[in-house]
């Protein structure tokens, strides 16, 4: 399969293409297939060199593509269904922590500048309706930064109205 590596000492001129073998789910992965990935502010820093990662890290940390197998233990998801990743794929739930929110994806661990690839099946989440894989990818940064704008920092509650 096709991965984008981003090779030491970082930079655009040390992003490769490279090939490596398929992968196959451990206990409570999932295999997925990309379809789409997008860049915001925090990958260009990653591409450009500007925030260091481990040499022939796999850049890119929003994704959407399709399950096309399951490990043993999983009980989320089923082949066939439409997934997208987690910018901070550990913060399930509740306030942020440093122990929820320094993994990040295509920094701190692997990201979706590739074909497949194994992922615990709680760091993904499910495709809106009717979203293609284009679109899906641009949600995982984005949406949590205008979630932050909305609710930490506008303070928005549940009733409140928001004027676009």
């Amino acid at each position: 399969m096709k991965v984008i590596q981003i090779n030491q000492p970082g930079g655009f001129d040390n992003i490769k293409l490279t090939e490596k073998e398929d992968l196959s789910p451990s206990a409570n992965e999932v295999l997925v297939h990309w379809h789409a990935t997008s860049i915001n502010f925090h990958d260009f820093l990653v591409a450009n060199g500007s925030i260091p990662v481990a040499d022939g890290r796999v850049p890119m940390s929003d994704g959407a593509g399709e399950i096309i197998a399951v490990g043993s233990g999983v009980s989320k998801w089923k082949i066939g269904d439409k997934v997208m990743s987690l910018f901070f794929p550990n913060w399930i739930d509740g306030k942020p922590s440093l122990a929820k929110t320094k993994a990040i994806s295509g920094e701190s661990f692997d990201g979706y500048a590739l074909e497949k690839s194994c992922i615990d099946e709680q760091s993904l989440t499910a495709i809106p309706a009717g979203f293609t894989y284009a679109e899906a990818a641009t949600l995982p940064c984005a949406a949590l930064t205008a979630w932050r704008a909305l609710i930490v920092e506008g303070q928005l509650k549940p009733g409140d109205t928001v004027l676009i």
